[in-house]
């Protein structure tokens, strides 16, 4: 069995998210606006990012510290050419129970297929709203929502199980928390809603700007009641509700309104192969030069092991009881959310 170390909160290490590459083909004004992510932003040069087989090393060694669930996310993944070969490796660790991917969702219906046979078995979907014209105007212009929902049925055809991701920002589409959710129940697909957070430092986050927990519960709930179900396993990110009068259910994700740190087993590493702790954080432990040296799968396990045991992240749950400067933070298109 795995050993495990916990950190400074008692949080044993489980989950790993994986950033495979910076570059995405939206501009998503919550993550990667264009105004700053124009044609001429500096993204990493090929060799700056891991490459697959220093992907599945990594993942190897977190599995060996307690990891269990791993998650490919980017920029947006599905522009890392083969990807398919990467999740096929990783479906080969030992230890290994659970493989998803986050996408926008618009290369699926090329790529579902190969990423099913590879051994990929759950895909999460951004999509902000069912309206096209709002759904262009916070995604960059970049994309229609037909693109995107034929990118979700593209993934359940190929037996996929889908969750959609939905990031609320009040003023810009609160409006279609109710459509979006009476859509995905139609077509028994999950739905999370997303508190508008303030990862990184360019996304222009404001507190006014976010649509909390309670007050998405209770805009469903007027129009299909909703009742709370049990976590399925100590550190699930979603808060579940299902429908009382109908079949399925949805979470939502609330980082800003009510803080799920104390719970948080979540590991990420960026693209170009830095380590953080904490979706917020401003420092990464670089382990790519650890991987391009001599240094054995033992030292770099000792290394990640010291940097868990010593964390103490908890920036969701002290968010809004401090008033010092915000310092800078990992931006989100580096390490997926």
């Amino acid at each position: 069995m795995a050993n495990r170390s916990d950190d400074q909160w008692n949080r044993p290490l489980r989950d790993l998210r994986i950033s495979v590459i910076d570059r995405c083909n939206f501009r998503c004004r919550y993550c990667m606006p264009e105004e700053i992510f124009g044609h001429d932003y500096p993204f990493l040069p090929k060799e700056k990012i891991l490459t697959f087989e220093e992907i599945t090393r990594l993942s190897r060694i977190f599995v060996s510290l307690g990891v269990t669930k791993l998650r490919i996310t980017g920029g947006e993944p599905l522009l890392r050419k083969n990807l398919s070969s990467l999740i096929h490796s990783l479906t080969q660790l030992d230890g290994v129970e659970d493989i998803a991917m986050t996408t926008n969702g618009v290369f699926l219906p090329k790529y579902a297929v190969a990423l099913r046979e590879a051994g990929l078995k759950r895909v999460t979907v951004s999509l902000d709203s069912l309206d096209d014209d709002r759904f262009r105007q916070m995604n960059g212009g970049r994309s229609s929502v037909k693109a995107v929902l034929d990118g979700i049925e593209a993934a359940a055809q190929a037996g996929m199980q889908v969750k959609i991701n939905m990031v609320v920002q009040k003023g810009f589409n609160d409006q279609d928390i109710v459509p979006m959710a009476d859509y995905f129940q139609k077509k028994k697909h999950i739905l999370r809603f997303v508190e508008f957070m303030d990862v990184g430092n360019t996304n222009g986050w404001k507190l006014d700007q976010v649509v909390s927990k309670q007050q998405i519960i209770e805009a469903i709930h007027e129009h299909m009641p909703l009742e709370p179900v049990p976590p399925q396993y100590k550190g699930e990110v979603a808060t579940r509700y299902r429908y009382q009068d109908r079949d399925g259910e949805i979470g939502i994700i609330s980082s800003v309104t009510d803080a799920f740190c104390s719970t948080c087993t979540r590991a990420r590493i960026s693209a170009e192969g830095s380590l953080y702790t904490c979706l917020f954080a401003s420092q990464g432990y670089k382990l790519r030069a650890m991987l391009r040296s001599e240094q054995s799968d033992d030292e770099i396990r000792a290394y990640i092991e010291r940097v868990w045991r010593e964390r103490t992240d908890r920036y969701s749950e002290e968010r809004l009881n401090h008033t010092q400067q915000a310092t800078s933070k990992i931006e989100m298109s580096h390490i997926g959310g």
